[in-house]
């Protein structure tokens, strides 16, 4: 018996003012004329409250980028669905907020790239870091929940104690400091984005004391890089067995990057009801149980609990999905990890970095 998965993310558009060097979204992206229209969302939120769904994250690309949000939230409140807007906050003006806030979003999720205007403009290929400072400031005025998420990386960890006062100030209920994870444009500038061995514990020192400080005032939640793991993490809970994912042109897939693996045919909600999509589809089946394992995730005591790591990564990294994801100490293949720390490790300072900018799709 396959359980009902527990949330949606909606990827309503690829478009985004911003160009963050650390986007893990797809190389190939989808175009605004490939966009599902209103009404398309609308009937796949109807679908996702019946099969189960609690939550819905609305993402991008930047979501704010869809004239019609503010339809597309009502619509998931009428549905009965927790709606989070998961944003860079461009194109998000106090009377726009209101406007969702009062037919229904529940939670607003507000990226930062630094603490520092200047880096963090310079993160994001874009000036956009006042606006958010000023945002963050908007949103404690309405009655939704807010979270700060601030990706972390070779090029900033070394000012993670300003930041984390920084966001202090906005006064968040809860801050995610998120470990870049390579994929997309992430993954191309993996050497100048990879953090040190000495960054890394410098950071697990700094979180767990703010954790310490600021325990029963702001939650901080702490993602840490898999290339530096023993063992590789449960992506998205496990293939099809939490998360589903529908890409703006209403492709439904298991996670943002399992369009990378070739030969796989991704279902489309135009063509197919969502429920038959989760239960039956060949995608979503794909990686699911243990049939398809091959050792030592066969034979591992842990093989029920990160189910053999990330299918996506494992593709990236060795050239086949089924194979053991690399990060894991035990892969037979973790030695391309170990190198790519190593080569990480001999990149030079910030002022020297190029980096490769995730375009906007037209």
């Amino acid at each position: 018996m396959i359980p009902n998965p527990l949330a949606l993310i909606a990827e309503i558009t690829h478009r985004c003012p911003l160009h963050c060097v650390y986007c893990s979204n797809p190389l190939q992206m989808a175009g605004a004329k490939e966009e599902l229209a209103t009404g398309g969302w609308l009937r796949v939120f109807q679908e996702a409250a019946r099969l189960g769904i609690l939550h819905l994250h609305l993402t991008g690309g930047e979501p704010l980028a869809r004239l019609d949000l503010k339809e597309l939230v009502a619509g998931a409140h009428a549905c009965g669905l927790y709606s989070n807007l998961i944003t860079s906050g461009i194109g998000l003006s106090e009377t726009r907020l209101k406007e969702i806030v009062e037919v229904g979003l529940d939670h607003i999720q507000l990226s930062f790239q630094d603490a520092r205007e200047g880096p963090a403009n310079w993160i994001a290929g874009a000036k956009a870091h006042a606006h958010k400072v000023a945002l963050a400031a908007t949103i404690r005025r309405f009655p939704i929940a807010f979270t700060v998420n601030l990706v972390v990386h070779r090029q900033n960890l070394d000012c993670l104690e300003e930041m984390i006062t920084f966001i202090e100030q906005l006064q968040p209920e809860r801050v995610e400091i998120a470990h870049a994870q390579y994929y997309g444009w992430a993954l191309k500038n993996r050497d100048s984005l990879m953090p040190t061995r000495e960054q890394l514990d410098n950071c697990l020192r700094i979180v767990e004391a703010a954790q310490q400080r600021l325990s029963g005032t702001m939650r901080i939640d702490c993602v840490v890089p898999d290339y530096y793991a023993r063992y590789p993490k449960a992506c998205m809970g496990g293939w099809g067995r939490r998360l589903m994912l529908i890409d703006p042109a209403g492709r439904v897939l298991p996670c943002h990057a399992a369009g990378v693996i070739p030969g796989m045919q991704f279902d489309n909600v135009l063509e197919h009801p969502l429920e038959w999509i989760w239960t039956d589809s060949s995608a979503f089946q794909r990686f699911r149980g243990e049939d398809w394992m091959p050792d030592p995730c066969r034979s591992c005591d842990r093989r029920s609990e990160d189910f053999g790591g990330c299918r996506c990564q494992a593709f990236l990294l060795t050239g086949d999905a089924s194979a053991t994801d690399p990060t894991c100490s035990l892969a037979p293949m973790h030695n391309v990890v170990e190198n790519a720390r190593l080569q990480a490790a001999g990149q030079g300072s910030a002022s020297e970095v190029v980096w490769l900018y995730r375009p906007n799709p037209e």
